[in-house]
């Protein structure tokens, strides 16, 4: 059974085509990433698959549910990008609360409240109110209420949006963490982040999917991305392209170089862009096998 499937899924606003005739089949799994420019169609996505939002035409399930099923209570959850908690009341009383309404003792409840906490680092901070809290612990609590009742699918909409990098670790980590468990599917537009976190790429642009690429084929692609810290671009270009089976050497931003060869023909390219480095005295951040996922959606 599909973990999500949508058919032909559209949605309107008036005049306004938010989503238009989308058919996608996730499985459970790896993270997945949704990506796409501001107006693409991502929130009113999400919120379809939340139940939130009914589609105009089209049909979408999940576990093969109507969104809305009660049989999905506790299996789905989301967290929206400006998702706060109450203020009024403290951690531990709200996620019991929480817990409750997916039907929860209260001492379940609060039992389930306190290890999600203990999930993201906070069971210290239980007892304590919102406002009391770091912007980077409060997205932490935030997803913690996301996890109660141990869903099977959580959607995260920018889950690490102003987060400082030490405490947007500490999310990319839980997300690894828990996702032989949960699946999760992200809305960012940190492309780099996701490609940390992700396998599978969705691409949405004015309401359209336009295309789903898969980050482990970079694997199997002919391409190496190098990232230079220090170097003389004109002739690194003119160097690896003199390399035999190399096809073509292309400057994708100020520092970085995408090369692509035939397998077949060069023998250890990796070995000779070492080399090559070394001989003149040239510094290099990464060396990438296959193509960054920025270059695979948007070259």
């Amino acid at each position: 059974m599909s973990l999500i499937k949508c058919e032909q899924l559209s949605k309107s606003y008036g005049s306004k085509l938010a989503l238009n005739s989308v058919s996608i089949e996730l499985s459970s799994g790896s993270p997945i990433a949704l990506v796409g420019p501001n107006g693409a169609g991502k929130t009113t996505l999400f919120s379809l698959l939340c139940g939130y939002l009914l589609p105009s035409s089209g049909s979408v399930t999940i576990l093969g549910e109507k969104p809305s099923s009660k049989a999905l209570l506790g299996k789905v959850s989301s967290l929206p990008q400006d998702a706060t908690l109450d203020p009024n009341l403290n951690l531990i009383t709200q996620f019991t609360l929480f817990g409750t309404l997916q039907g929860l003792t209260a001492k379940a409840a609060k039992d389930e409240g306190l290890r999600v906490l203990s999930l993201v680092g906070l069971s210290d901070v239980s007892e304590q109110k919102p406002q009391s809290l770091s912007h980077g612990m409060g997205k932490r609590a935030s997803i913690a209420q996301a996890l109660i009742g141990s869903p099977q699918l959580v959607l995260l909409d920018e889950p690490t949006a102003g987060l400082d990098p030490a405490n947007a670790k500490v999310i990319r980590d839980l997300v690894k963490t828990l996702s032989t468990d949960i699946t999760f599917v992200i809305s960012s537009h940190n492309l780099d982040e996701l490609e940390k976190l992700c396998d599978q790429v969705l691409y949405l642009d004015q309401g359209q999917l336009g295309q789903s690429v898969s980050i482990q084929e970079n694997l199997t692609d002919e391409y190496i991305t190098v990232s230079m810290q220090s170097c003389d671009k004109t002739q690194l270009i003119s160097e690896i392209s003199a390399i035999n089976g190399v096809n073509s050497v292309t400057q994708k931003q100020e520092d970085e170089f995408l090369i692509h060869y035939s397998a077949n023909d060069v023998i250890e390219l990796e070995v000779q862009l070492f080399q090559l480095f070394s001989q003149n005295n040239w510094r290099y951040r990464a060396i990438l096998k296959g193509r960054s996922l920025e270059d695979k959606l948007f070259s």
